[in-house]
């Protein structure tokens, strides 16, 4: 984007200005959450103030409530390329996931396997592990290359089985960036006739996304990554969801995507939903709102890849850290993950916040199989800058300043 573009872009997000003569943060804590695009608010305000209602009454502002739910799954099939019928809604991603696999619990038995990875998120790491243990299935693990940060693919075959049942890989790592070539998962994964799910979550804010294109079974996501509100999402191949046998109540519908929306949704979190993709949407260009969200998509990932080469090239030519990603040419989110010897990562970021009043993470980020491979754990995980579309390039170089200054403080002194 051009520097108007990205001004104009950071306009739109009320947390990024100037308020009472006090800067704002400047925020490399994307891969955590996103700030709140102004149309995400707005949304979700139009809703709060012009009357709140339940569902399926007569009255207007249940009618309202009712249509509103109706757009929030269409405005999520336009960014995913699904059936709005395919779309749920819930709290987060790992309650949705818990949900999802205690629904399939008819799908496995105790000669069965479930592969999992060693990169992933918990959250699509333990509801499979737990569904297998309920059922006495197998469990096993895609392998983490510590060498270069990917997943090793090359024993699919073997991994993935006649016995396999179900096999769970995430889109991008929230640690590395990584971006995992899932196509390959999933068409092994149909040549055994596995479900198949992906977590989307961390890739959802940075890469175009096609549910249909893949064939995975399910996949997941989360609006509070791509400018919105705390609230998940599940889509579900319609094929697959009809014959999830959810835990809910009697009464309630039996029809898909309901069943598995269990008590009075978050109605004010799914109009701000819809804000957020409007916004996304309102990046690009096209005739369908689908190919204005894709044109939006791309032009975000664009800019963000701006950034990535400078900042990519500044942490593989400091020597006094050691920086947890993928070679060049493995394709990656703008998401970096380092560590300093001899340095605990929360000395790192609290000083960061301190002297340069930036939000910089520091942890496992509940990728803990990978922290624990990796050895992170005793320097209390990895530091982990996470870029937006927000973020500029003046940005990046106060973090290099920032850093170069903290090494010369507190490493080499």
């Amino acid at each position: 984007m051009s520097q108007f573009a990205v001004e104009k872009l950071r306009a739109a997000f009320p947390a990024l200005q100037e308020a009472g003569g006090k800067k704002p943060f400047i925020y490399f804590d994307g891969p955590g959450g996103t700030q709140m695009a102004q149309q995400s608010i707005d949304g979700m305000m139009a809703y709060i103030t012009g009357g709140m209602a339940n569902l399926h009454g007569a009255f207007p502002t249940s009618v309202s409530t009712d249509n509103l739910l109706l757009e929030g799954r269409k405005a999520v099939a336009d960014l995913l390329h699904c059936a709005p019928e395919e779309v749920a809604f819930g709290q987060n991603m790992t309650t949705l996931a818990f949900s999802v696999a205690r629904s399939l619990g008819s799908f496995i038995s105790s000669d069965d396997e479930v592969v999992v990875t060693e990169m992933d998120h918990r959250a699509n790491v333990d509801p499979w592990v737990t569904l297998a243990k309920d059922k006495g299935a197998t469990v096993r693990f895609i392998e983490l290359n510590q060498d270069i940060y990917t997943l090793n693919l090359d024993k699919l075959e073997e991994l993935i089985t006649e016995k396999t049942k179900l096999v769970a890989v995430g889109m991008s790592s929230n640690v590395t960036g990584t971006v995992t070539n899932v196509r390959r998962v999933i068409a092994r994964a149909k040549e055994v006739n596995a479900i198949v799910v992906v977590d989307a979550v961390h890739a959802a804010p940075h890469l175009p996304i096609d549910f249909q294109e893949l064939g995975c079974d399910i996949l997941f996501c989360s609006a509070y990554k791509f400018f919105g509100p705390h609230i998940g999402i599940a889509v579900i191949a319609a094929s697959l969801f009809e014959k999830l046998q959810v835990y809910k109540l009697a009464p309630a519908p039996q029809q898909i995507p309901d069943k598995l929306e269990t008590g009075t949704q978050n109605h004010e979190a799914i109009a701000g939903l819809i804000g957020a993709i409007t916004f996304i949407e309102q990046l690009g260009e096209g005739d369908s709102r689908r190919a204005r969200i894709a044109s939006g998509m791309q032009r975000v990932e664009e800019h963000e890849q701006g950034l990535t080469a400078r900042l990519d090239g500044f942490l593989r030519q400091t020597p006094e850290l050691k920086l947890y990603r993928a070679a060049a040419g493995i394709y990656k989110t703008p998401t970096f993950a380092f560590t300093i010897p001899g340095i605990k990562a929360r000395e790192v970021t609290s000083w960061f916040a301190e002297h340069y009043n930036m939000c910089i993470a520091d942890g496992h980020f509940y990728a803990s199989t990978m922290a624990e491979k990796l050895g992170v754990n005793p320097m209390g995980g990895w530091v982990r800058i996470g870029l937006a579309p927000y973020n500029t390039m003046e940005e990046v170089a106060l973090f290099e300043q920032g850093l170069q200054e903290f090494i010369q403080t507190k490493v080499k002194r």
